[in-house]
């Protein structure tokens, strides 16, 4: 049987780990990746923040002033947190450490699934996906989010927002605030696109509840979504 191909996946908190734990989603995320990796396919799984997030920074800036690090730092330990659970439940096909700085793992060694979370403060999990997939010459991430594309604008707050298939790096970056800042909800954050630019990574934005639109995308197959490059 030949070697199947290499998946970065960035695992959106909204979409895993909302209000709660989405524990309907997980469940067909953990069947759809068995089967895959029975095909010899390998994934490199970044999980995102989610509420989690939201709520302990809300917590401790209600107390006292917190430093934008601060906010960030807690939002790391989340997604370490949520990558302990996605790791645990995959636990027979992954590497039984969470990838949390950029030089702990270098290669996939005789696991079929590494699971990344937050490395430091200055950007969302966006930016760790795209800076995997550089160090791991895969050339694109697949982002699952609650959204189903990019949009022209936020699409929660402005019905006449349309959604985008294709855009270019350049395009994107003005769409987006310049800066990153703790809780920014934007498809991809400002320093990871820069990245993705500066490296030539294709991100492609996907709604996560559908897994046949993601299978539809591993296999080179039509999909839903926005395609950033």
């Amino acid at each position: 049987m030949s070697d199947g191909k290499k998946f970065v996946i960035s695992l959106g908190g909204s979409i895993a780990f909302p209000e709660g734990m989405n524990i309907a989603f997980l469940r067909n995320f953990y069947l759809f990746i068995k089967k895959e990796i029975k095909k010899r396919n390998k994934f490199i799984i970044v999980a995102g923040g989610g509420a989690i997030t939201r709520k302990y920074q809300e917590a401790a800036s209600k107390i006292t002033q917190v430093s934008n690090e601060d906010k960030d730092w807690l939002g790391i330990h989340a997604t370490r947190l949520n990558a302990h659970l996605v790791r645990t439940i995959l636990k027979r096909n992954a590497n039984p450490i969470v990838f949390d700085n950029r030089y702990k793992i270098t290669n996939f060694g005789r696991y079929s699934i590494i699971v990344a979370s937050g490395w430091r403060p200055g950007w969302s999990t966006d930016y760790v996906a795209v800076q995997i997939a550089a160090d791991f010459k895969i050339k694109s991430v697949i982002n699952l989010s609650k959204a189903d594309y990019v949009y022209t604008a936020d699409f929660q707050k402005y019905p006449e927002a349309k959604p985008i298939e294709k855009i270019f790096w350049n395009s994107y970056l003005d769409l987006i605030p310049k800066k990153w800042i703790p809780g920014l909800h934007v498809p991809v954050d400002p320093v990871a696109a820069k990245l993705a630019k500066r490296k030539n990574i294709k991100v492609i934005v996907v709604g996560g509840d559908d897994l046949n639109n993601l299978k539809n995308i591993m296999s080179g197959g039509k999909f839903e979504g926005t395609v950033l490059e």
